[in-house]
């Protein structure tokens, strides 16, 4: 985890939806005045529920929400996902919505911005590690539409002290455990392969780093992998989960792959995410380091 004495008075979280939520109560904890939006009716009562300032229920990329969100903030968070509707969803949600925050921001005296993108820009495959260095012009479409989204902050950053680009491995965690719905559901057979690496990272995890960067003033503005230490196989990754949950092992078929993962031969990616970057510049470090400390978690708690 990392320092968070120095939280700001007041952030504004767009796209407040599973990892903004958290990150909402974490703040609300620490008395900090959170001010949200969401697309999600039920999502918005939660968070006034909770004791979020104010709730704005608004798609980000229509600039209504401009004239509704009334209090001011000194630090913006966007962690939008995916509107749906393939690449013109990621348009709209990431590209349009980032927009419309930095329209807004104008003037606004934001100290810090911070954006959670997806290591799904790297096209890297083969086993290689990837650091923030890494070359992105060979991403795919979907991964095009979050570089485009990450550039206009860059293009924007004289408007702020500082600004982070958290590109987010996996997500898993309370209520939210792809890979453990998928054995449970599995009936012995998984589509596609295993035999490739995942990246993952836990929900209070980036948490965890998204405060640190609030509470950060020294830290140089820029682009930060966010993963945990422990990249394994998926075939590693379920097997253990089969063994916790007292399951058979189960049986992968890259034939059963939806199209998309047929055409990359049934498999996501292979490659390792480092984090030496947000490690040393933040001082982080993840409370969950790899799958088994995380997913330990999740099984105690029932899920």
């Amino acid at each position: 985890m990392c320092d968070v004495g120095n939280l700001p008075a007041s952030v504004m979280i767009f796209g407040c939806g599973y990892i903004g939520t958290a990150l909402a109560e974490h703040l609300l904890h620490a008395d900090v005045r959170v001010g949200a939006l969401t697309r999600n009716p039920e999502k918005a009562a939660r968070l006034r529920a909770m004791g979020v300032s104010e709730v704005v229920e608004c798609d980000l990329d229509d600039p209504a929400w401009h004239q509704q969100l009334q209090g001011d903030y000194t630090a913006v968070v966007n962690c939008v996902s995916s509107a749906g509707g393939g690449l013109a969803g990621y348009q709209q949600s990431y590209v349009d919505g980032q927009q419309a925050i930095l329209d807004w921001a104008q003037g606004r005296g934001i100290r810090t911005y911070i954006y959670t993108s997806s290591t799904s820009v790297y096209p890297q495959d083969g086993g290689v590690a990837v650091d923030e260095s890494a070359e992105t012009t060979s991403a795919p479409e979907t991964g095009q539409m979050l570089l485009k989204s990450e550039q206009l902050i860059a293009a924007a950053a004289a408007q702020f002290e500082r600004w982070y680009i958290f590109r987010l491995a996996g997500i898993y965690g309370p209520e939210r455990h792809y890979l453990l719905n998928q054995l449970r559901e599995s009936q012995g057979v998984i589509p596609g392969r295993g035999d490739y690496t995942l990246n993952l990272i836990h929900r209070d995890d980036i948490v965890g780093a998204i405060a640190g960067a609030l509470a950060q003033s020294t830290a140089e503005s820029g682009v930060y992998n966010l993963a945990d230490d422990g990249a394994a196989h998926k075939e590693q990754i379920v097997n253990w989960l089969a063994e916790a949950i007292g399951a058979e092992a189960p049986r992968f078929d890259p034939a059963a792959s939806s199209p998309r993962l047929l055409r990359r031969g049934g498999r996501m990616p292979d490659r390792r995410i480092v984090n030496t970057k947000v490690k040393a510049a933040f001082a982080w470090a993840p409370k969950y380091p790899d799958f088994r400390a995380g997913y330990q978690g999740v099984l105690v708690e029932g899920a």
